[in-house]
């Protein structure tokens, strides 16, 4: 009932989000002062990081494919994860998913920016080229919003589950893949040109004020037992 009630309240995110009519030279000019400040901070190198993942054969198509599937199956295996093994975490995990998303949403509404891949600066649509799914068909297109690249959720949600794997899971190797999630996130989304490194700080920002939030509503006396490694079997995440 929890994940069915979750993928509903995100299938209801994804139609509301849709229905924005941000104009494409609107969100283009809001992806233009990205662009501006990060090569101002000096942080500018989604062109390079795209390039180099191009020039590796079979990589690109791999990443198209893992863009379009970790952010739900990940999502949803350890959502079914910390549910069964950490039932003490679920509701903190669970609504800081709900408020994040909720905060993302605003701010899809008010700040539309396109997507490197829409923004006309020379991206590659890895995702269309590669994984042969065509994010700006008309048939998508009429499910989400193309200009909700800000803050990106993509990376927003592997950070809070692989955190949580991390903290939670018994075993050594578990633990560093769920460390190394969110690094791995953010190279699928910036490599298959949908997000800025801007984007993926505002989905860190985004996830960050969900769990503040979430915490307030949390029972104290569950603190501490929310927070202890699964003491379960070696293999429960292996």
């Amino acid at each position: 009932m929890e994940i069915a009630t979750l993928a509903a309240l995100y299938g209801v995110y994804e139609l509301v989000r849709g229905q924005g009519h941000a104009t494409l030279a609107a969100a283009r000019s809001h992806t233009d002062a990205i662009v501006s400040l990060e090569r101002h901070v000096h942080v500018y190198g989604e062109h390079a990081l795209q390039r180099g993942v191009d020039s590796l054969p079979g990589l690109p198509t791999l990443l198209g494919v893992a863009y379009i599937l970790l952010h739900f199956v990940g999502t949803a295996t350890v959502l079914v994860w910390i549910h069964k093994r950490r039932p003490a975490a679920f509701p903190l995990v669970r609504n800081t998913l709900i408020v994040s998303t909720a905060i993302a949403l605003t701010v899809y509404v008010l700040f539309p920016v396109a997507p490197p891949r829409l923004a006309g600066l020379g991206f590659a649509d890895t995702v269309s080229k590669g994984a042969h799914v065509n994010l700006s068909s008309d048939m998508l297109g009429s499910l989400y919003n193309p200009f909700a690249a800000v803050p990106s959720l993509h990376f927003g949600y592997a950070l809070l589950v692989g955190v949580i794997v991390a903290m939670l899971a018994k075993g050594r190797v578990v633990r560093v893949i769920g460390w190394s999630y969110p690094a791995v996130m953010l190279l699928v989304i910036v490599a298959t040109g949908n997000h800025f490194f801007f984007d993926a700080a505002g989905g860190a920002l985004a996830i960050g004020f969900g769990f503040v939030a979430a915490s307030w509503v949390d029972p104290p006396a569950k603190r501490a037992e929310r927070w202890q490694p699964d003491r379960g079997s070696a293999v429960a995440m292996s």
